[in-house]
């Protein structure tokens, strides 16, 4: 079966999403890591997170995995939930930066467009880490923690 040309454009998108992806969590991995050290600082940068999720315009369900980043990054570095590969915390870390820098490949000073590229990274970022993401779920509901689901 031949695949058509909208099915092929998906496809090549797709891939330069990965990639895209893939780029920023090379260059951005070592601020994650240095980040993730430090307690308060992560703090700060996760309550800033927040606000501006409370400012961005709604673009669909694609920025709904935040919160649950948030959420996971706090459990890790408070050290309640350490049952994750640091490779994944990094990546979801590099998601967040990549959300809050005010200068990433769109500017979020573009009304709408800002959003765009924010969306394609975590939404990246969630494809790498899902399985993570669901153990950490289960384990907030097992544990009685606060159950974020970003599959609402």
């Amino acid at each position: 079966m031949s695949e058509n040309k909208d099915d092929l454009i998906q496809k090549d998108v797709l891939v330069q999403n990965d990639d895209l992806v893939e780029q920023e969590i090379i260059k951005r991995a070592g601020a994650a890591e240095k980040l993730l050290s430090d307690s308060d600082k992560t703090e700060r940068f996760l309550e800033r997170l927040e606000q501006k999720l409370n400012k961005v315009p709604v673009v669909g369900s694609a920025l709904a995995a935040i919160p649950v980043f948030i959420s996971l990054v706090r459990s890790f570095v408070k050290k309640e939930y350490r049952d994750i590969p640091l490779g994944s915390v990094i990546a979801v870390v590099v998601g967040l930066i990549y959300f809050l820098a005010p200068a990433d490949l769109v500017p979020d000073a573009v009304p709408l467009a800002g959003h765009i590229d924010d969306a394609v990274m975590i939404l990246g970022i969630g494809k790498l880490v899902k399985s993570d993401v669901n153990d950490y779920k289960k384990w907030q509901k097992k544990n009685g923690k606060r159950i974020i689901d970003a599959d609402r």
